[in-house]
């Protein structure tokens, strides 16, 4: 399935039906009563989150999602039927915009979190509602209130407790392949990974998380560059951070240097998550590797995600840092 991170739609709830103006004409009761009844309430518009969804493409392909209106009243004091909601799935993580004044509406994270984007109009008050003992035969009635609507923007952040930051072609999808259930496309070249990738970490009896592969960074994607500043912003809602280094690509000191600035520019609180670093492809490096310039607060491991290397102790790692 396509990926995709931002959708623009128009939402409109339903209106009201308008209250009815009647009277009753029986055979002995010619002159009746008022019996006109109340309109139906229009249709909400909800938005409501589905863990099952990891993207918003049904959503971008229709642009518009419109509510039914409510019945109007009939005479016999019968009441308008009430229209029914329309309810829209998006995935957790998802952000709510109003697209005019660009203002957060909703943050939809939680499984089967329910909100209403745009809310149905009251139906209108027939005319029995207005009889009284000086006003026997009242001939007014309400018209139904409209439904809310207006353009949305939404963008999705994808929830992971784990992001795996690196250069392109630094062995996170191959990684992320080894350790979870995700089969992320693989290839020896730069910029494979398209999108994100998300798998679930077993990790004992019964424990999991979930590690979010991002696609590889370039220096100054935090500025717009390449694709950067659309991946940037699913590094946000990750617990941790592990910075995937390799040493066939140049210095890893200067390399987690630059990944630095990019989070750092982008957000600096990114840099406040805790973090571990993995010095991939043991397998091939041939030559020991300096890590004297790495930070000494964090951990660095060297792995092989090939042959398996402290690949568990990498996951030990992370689930203990989670906890």
């Amino acid at each position: 399935m396509k990926f995709i991170d931002q959708a623009s739609i128009y939402i409109k709830a339903g209106s009201g039906g308008h209250g009815c103006i009647a009277f009753l004409r029986e055979k002995f009761r010619p002159k009746g009563g008022p019996c006109g009844g109340d309109g139906g309430k229009g249709g909400n518009v909800s938005l409501r989150g589905n863990s099952n969804l990891n993207t918003l493409l049904d959503i971008s392909l229709n642009k518009h999602y419109k509510a039914k209106n409510g019945e109007h009243g009939k005479g016999k004091n019968m009441h308008g039927k009430n229209s029914e909601d329309i309810i829209i799935n998006v995935p957790l993580g998802t952000i709510v915009k109003d697209s005019t004044t660009k203002q957060v509406i909703v943050d939809i994270v939680d499984v089967n979190e329910n909100y209403i984007i745009a809310k149905g109009g009251n139906g209108g008050f027939g005319n029995a509602r207005y009889k009284t003992q000086r006003e026997t035969a009242p001939r007014i009635a309400n018209d139904g209130q409209m439904g809310e609507e207006l353009y949305i923007d939404l963008e999705l952040k994808v929830l992971a407790d784990v992001g795996l930051v690196g250069f392109p072609n630094a062995g996170k999808s191959t990684f992320i392949s080894k350790v979870s259930n995700a089969k992320p496309k693989i290839a020896d070249y730069p910029f494979t990974t398209l999108t994100p990738n998300l798998g679930i970490v077993r990790f004992g009896d019964f424990n999991s998380f979930v590690v979010a592969d991002i696609p590889g960074l370039i220096e100054n994607a935090s500025k717009g560059k390449g694709l950067g500043s659309q991946f940037l912003k699913h590094i946000e809602r990750t617990k941790i951070l592990v910075f995937m280094l390799d040493p066939s690509q140049g210095d890893i000191s200067v390399q987690y240097d630059k990944l630095s600035n990019e989070l750092k520019q982008h957000d600096k609180s990114i840099l406040k998550k805790k973090s571990i670093i993995l010095i991939t492809k043991s397998d091939i490096s041939q030559e020991d590797i300096d890590i004297s310039d790495l930070p000494k607060d964090i951990v660095s491991i060297s792995i092989s995600s090939v042959n398996g290397d402290n690949v568990d102790k990498a996951i030990t790692n992370m689930h203990q840092l989670l906890e």
